[in-house]
């Protein structure tokens, strides 16, 4: 017994008391990454790495991140013929049937272009239709939702938006469309140039290259920075699967103003409805000021 309470008095920072009858020590645990205050169900792309391994660098102490992965094109739900009502893709289905039994604090569609090719109100129909299998109780949200109420609530109306190689004309338009139609008027679009050995591949052929597991910080951050316009107020960077978060304190020291990227405003939105005001360094302005 003795030897063992050794050593675990070298560990973690969880602490408990010997049962009766022992010597009373402290026992210190690691940390396992349970989510004691929070648990967030997060559905992202089946083949990306970015939006786990940011929202985990990003994420406070006793909160866990829970991901369902789906392969369906996007939308990832398909409107009605009167766009009224969505029909969940299958693999959306199962991820939603899946977090139903896992005692959620929120959960969100991380995913930029289903929001963006989905147009103006297909946010609020697939969270009512994902409400039929997770219930009303549990905050739900989109990507599209989230980068709108952090840009609002940075006060960010005129940003640069800034889009992944891999997002086509079509794509760009909408996406820029979708911002103008949630009154978060761009002031100028920049789609990142991965470098001269892309320039032949076209934007739909860039992630199944394999570029989504080449992606560099450095030259996106010097490109947003020479690209920003002065009628900009604020930086926004849209895709769930495009690596960003680590550049957010540098551009903001650098241009002076906001920036807000997908996976950060989804969990800043899911940090709101569980209810934690946790201040977060080094991610931004939006997560730092809780």
């Amino acid at each position: 017994m003795a030897s063992w309470i050794n050593s675990l008095r070298k560990t973690g920072s969880i602490s408990v008391i010997i049962p009766p009858n022992t010597q009373a020590e402290t026992i210190k645990f690691n940390k396992d990454n349970w989510g004691s205050m929070a648990r967030f169900g997060l559905f992202i792309v089946g083949n990306e790495a970015v939006p786990e391994a940011e929202w985990w660098a990003m994420a406070p102490p006793d909160t866990s991140i829970h991901a369902a992965r789906v392969t369906a094109s996007a939308p990832w739900a398909g409107w009605d013929a009167d766009r009224k009502l969505v029909t969940l893709a299958a693999d959306i289905q199962r991820g939603a049937e899946q977090f139903a039994s896992m005692r959620l604090s929120a959960a969100v569609i991380g995913h930029s272009s289903s929001s963006f090719l989905g147009g103006k109100g297909w946010d609020e129909a697939i969270i009512k239709a994902l409400q039929n299998i997770l219930g009303t109780e549990l905050p739900l949200s989109t990507n599209g939702l989230d980068c709108v109420a952090a840009a609002q609530a940075s006060d960010i109306r005129r940003p640069l938006l800034v889009l992944p190689p891999w997002f086509g004309p079509g794509i760009v338009a909408a996406g820029t469309q979708y911002f103008t139609d949630h009154g978060i008027v761009p002031a100028a679009t920049l789609s990142f140039d991965p470098g001269p050995e892309w320039h032949n591949v076209a934007p739909q052929d860039m992630y199944p290259k394999g570029l989504g597991f080449e992606q560099k910080v450095e030259p996106l951050c010097q490109q947003i920075a020479d690209a920003c316009p002065a009628p900009a107020d604020g930086i926004l960077i849209a895709g769930t699967g495009f690596r960003c978060v680590a550049i957010i304190e540098q551009l903001e020291t650098t241009l002076g103003m906001p920036v807000i990227t997908a996976n950060q405003a989804s969990l800043w939105q899911c940090l709101q409805h569980a209810g934690i005001n946790t201040s977060i360094n080094d991610y931004g302005r939006l997560l730092s000021q809780a």
